[in-house]
């Protein structure tokens, strides 16, 4: 997992991954305020964005989850929401196989999360290698979130 804030992207955008600095770029010259809810393809489907509305929910009611094909990065365009993070070796049962249909596994519990509260501005990566439970309060109220998912393919990642 890497957390950042687009306020200081330009001094570390050359730190990433050629696939990771496409989708940061996109996020930089991007009038995201403007853009329709809904999929819109960056680099056809190798790196493409999900503009999304949502009301956070508590944690509990959030399922774990990964993906084998693609690096998420979540962007928080406004509002706020609370994010968890473990590493994939160890966690425990999958509640739910979706890597065929939708590049997705679900798990049942995850011990030893990392969590952060995500603000406007601020982005998190997540890998294969990452499960994550986002969409979650930040604090006892929901909160309303507009949201950039960029889904980055690993074939991508050093092209």
């Amino acid at each position: 997992m890497i957390i950042g804030n687009l306020l200081n992207i330009k001094e570390e955008i050359g730190l990433y991954p050629s696939g990771i600095q496409a989708g940061l770029k996109f996020l930089l010259e991007t009038d995201l305020f403007s853009l329709s809810l809904g999929e819109h393809e960056i680099q056809g489907k190798q790196i493409y964005a999900k503009i999304t509305e949502y009301e956070t929910e508590p944690k509990e009611q959030r399922r774990p989850e990964s993906h084998e094909k693609y690096i998420d990065i979540q962007y928080i365009c406004s509002g706020e929401e609370m994010i968890t993070s473990a590493p994939i070796a160890g966690i425990g049962e999958i509640d739910e196989d979706c890597l065929r249909e939708r590049d997705i596994l679900f798990y049942k519990n995850v011990a030893a999360e990392t969590q952060v509260i995500l603000t406007q501005g601020m982005f998190a990566v997540f890998f294969p290698w990452d499960v994550h439970r986002a969409n979650c309060n930040a604090s006892e109220q929901p909160n309303k979130i507009k949201k950039i998912l960029l889904k980055i393919s690993m074939d991508v990642l050093n092209s």
